[in-house]
């Protein structure tokens, strides 16, 4: 019934197999005090499942108690007897006896929680162990065509979905912490330039509409191609990131009781660019900075000033934390990946994704159609959005029934596959 993994070092004389992590004396504890007092579940069920249980006869167990609880009945040695009288499991460990003995064996109710957590940090240990041997399988045996920064990001994203599960939550938050935070956001609007409880995009009028871009918010950018999307999302980016240097260069930064530097204004910006390259979006925030025009920067044509002043703007826009990744068709797995990775690093504090409609909605395709494969993108930026608590802004194309109307006004059904987009944005924006 045990598990076993082997040394990968094997021609080591101490190399042996190992059992994999668990403790069957915690789970038989655990399983003990719930027959007993059936109070137990709602000490672990919120983290606690089945099959996090080492011995496979203990997950069937918990998972009976559970149901019989639920369903307002009482789990005990004596009802849970009829349903595991002929569980092979629990004939080899003595038969049905073993209930009774797992009840006379009980921790108290007290410890409960601390035996719940035991079992689920030894199953998220396991999962750590088998993604290590399929990690070493997947490059052992990789196909011509599959990367290994594929194979590294892959790894990456499951790594960090081990780690999320190990973030125990109740899903609910106190209104004492709900009431902190709102005091905390205003608190910040207040002390804020331009008492903006958001970052400020540089546009005063779009700031005061907004508030500022806030945390956790996915903003829809969407316009007809040629109104100037990507120039006014390349201008936010700009102007935010140029705040942040700023405000490090002044010492405009705070810091807190556990050491962290918080910068007061601006931010760390991370732009998806997946229709320009990075080359052609920092050629057109130079344009933009030195009154160039791109025609002439792109063909070269300037005079002996005009390339002084771009070069000396060029040297110092270099230092901005203003990170671009220009992969083309990225998949929203893969976009998730880097922007966890960008904010481990450097910090973040806005994502631009240029444009939604290139992002595609897995690497493996299987997706029925393209309503459903936006809808999965949109539901990805915004649980991105919440999980780094950074705003999103995502740009997006509009349809071309826009064009046939005598009022060429957008409107939310103007937007391109829009199922879902108007549904999962907290703020829809159109340029026109």
């Amino acid at each position: 019934m045990e598990s076993i993994i082997k040394p990968l070092n094997n021609n080591s004389p101490e190399a042996e197999y190992r059992s994999l992590p668990h403790n069957i004396e915690a789970e038989q504890g655990l399983l003990g005090a719930l027959l007993v007092n059936n109070d137990v579940l709602d000490r672990v069920r919120d983290f606690l499942e089945p099959h996090h249980f080492h011995d496979p006869v203990h997950g069937r167990i918990f998972e009976a108690a559970a149901k019989f609880i639920d369903n307002g009945n009482a789990a005990s040695p004596v009802t849970l007897k009829n349903y595991f009288e002929h569980d092979e499991g629990v004939s080899q460990l003595g038969g049905t006896a073993y209930l009774s003995k797992l009840a006379s064996n009980a921790t108290t109710i007290i410890n409960a929680k601390q035996y719940g957590k035991t079992i689920y940090d030894l199953a998220l240990r396991r999962e750590i162990i088998k993604l290590g041997e399929n990690m070493v399988v997947t490059a052992h045996d990789a196909e011509i065509d599959d990367s290994p920064s594929q194979q590294i990001e892959t790894a990456e994203q499951a790594l960090y979905e081990i780690a999320e599960k190990g973030h125990h939550s109740s899903g609910f938050m106190s209104f004492d912490n709900s009431v902190s935070g709102a005091v905390e956001m205003v608190t910040r609007a207040y002390k804020r330039e331009g008492k903006l409880s958001g970052i400020s995009t540089g546009f005063m009028d779009v700031d005061d509409v907004l508030g500022g871009l806030q945390e956790s918010d996915l903003l829809i950018l969407a316009g007809r191609p040629g109104m100037g999307k990507t120039a006014l999302a390349t201008n936010v980016a700009f102007n935010i990131a140029q705040k942040y240097a700023r405000a490090v260069a002044e010492g405009n930064v705070e810091i807190q009781p556990d050491g962290r530097q918080i910068v007061k204004d601006g931010a760390v910006v991370g732009f998806f660019s997946l229709e320009m390259s990075a080359e052609q979006l920092a050629s057109r925030v130079i344009a933009e900075q030195t009154k160039i025009s791109s025609d002439a920067i792109r063909k070269g044509n300037l005079t002996d000033e005009e390339y002084t002043r771009l070069f000396n703007t060029a040297k110092e826009l270099q230092s901005l934390p203003l990170y671009i990744d220009h992969t083309g068709a990225i998949p929203i797995s893969t976009l998730t990946a880097r922007a966890r990775r960008l904010k481990r690093q450097y910090g973040l504090g806005l994502i631009v994704v240029d444009y939604l409609q290139l992002v595609r909605a897995s690497s493996s395709g299987g997706v029925e159609n393209r309503v459903q494969e936006i809808s999965i993108i949109t539901q990805g930026l915004k649980a991105l959005a919440k999980e780094l608590e950074v705003p999103v802004l995502a740009l997006s194309q509009l349809s071309r029934q826009v064009e046939n109307r005598d009022d060429k006004r957008p409107q939310l059904a103007d937007l391109r596959e829009s199922g879902s987009i108007e549904q999962d944005a907290d703020i829809v924006m159109f340029v026109y």
